[in-house]
């Protein structure tokens, strides 16, 4: 299935699941800490919103030709997620509900037609590809609904998408400065190398993907400590 259709299936259902999540929380409860660091639960809710938002301004890109950026720049990016942490927990998950509601229209209209199409994701910088927006709102979705640390946990994630999610990170990590090897071999029978593939890591999918997003390895059997660092996400 291209990446396109495999994501669009199942942006819907991890939104709502999402939104549902933050639709239970207490004004305390946003105020706690997520498992980003640095971030309350409020940081990341209002992150998921401005993504949203963000990714609208790259679906328009993509739809009329017309030039934008998805961030005017990464500074003020950090502002107005940091802006709108503070607020109660009814208007972060109605602001998380609203944006991904707009969003969802124009993301289901970039298609196979648009590959090769290319947004900047500020000006001048890292040009992104029409052809993974929606996986890219599928895996902020995702990703930052487990690091709400509210039950929901990549154990929880469709078995399918713990695979993309897999695939995804590996060539990440392939394409990446500074990645040490890696040989990657998960309980349902995936194996990826990275580099010469000196260190090996199993575990399940959702233990493998969970360390190299965020570097936790409480999903990995015998809870190893001595793993290298990754250049990014764990």
């Amino acid at each position: 299935m291209h990446l396109i259709d495999l994501s669009t299936r199942h942006l819907p259902d991890e939104t709502e699941r999402l939104v549902a999540t933050a639709e239970s929380f207490s004004d305390d409860d946003v105020r706690a800490a997520s498992l980003c660091a640095g971030w309350t639960r409020g940081h990341v809710l209002s992150h998921l919103a401005r993504n949203a938002e963000a990714l609208q301004r790259v679906c328009s890109a993509v739809l009329t030709g017309e030039p934008e950026t998805m961030y005017d720049s990464n500074e003020a990016r950090d502002a107005e997620i940091d802006a709108g942490a503070g607020r109660d927990a009814a208007t972060l998950a109605a602001d998380v509900r609203a944006t991904s509601a707009l969003l969802a229209p124009q993301i289901a209209q970039v298609g196979v037609q648009h590959v090769g199409t290319t947004v900047e994701r500020v000006p001048g910088g890292q040009l992104i590809a029409a052809e993974r927006v929606a996986f890219m709102r599928l895996r902020e979705v995702v990703w930052h609904h487990v690091d709400l640390d509210a039950g929901y946990t990549f154990a929880s994630t469709p078995d399918e998408l713990l695979h993309l999610f897999l695939e995804d990170m590996v060539a990440r990590l392939g394409s990446s400065d500074g990645t040490p090897g890696l040989l990657l071999r998960t309980d349902e029978g995936d194996e990826w190398t990275v580099g010469d593939g000196a260190t090996t890591v199993t575990g399940p999918r959702h233990g493998v993907l969970h360390w190299l997003a965020r570097g936790r390895t409480d999903g990995l059997p015998g809870h190893p400590e001595d793993l290298p660092r990754l250049p990014f996400g764990g």
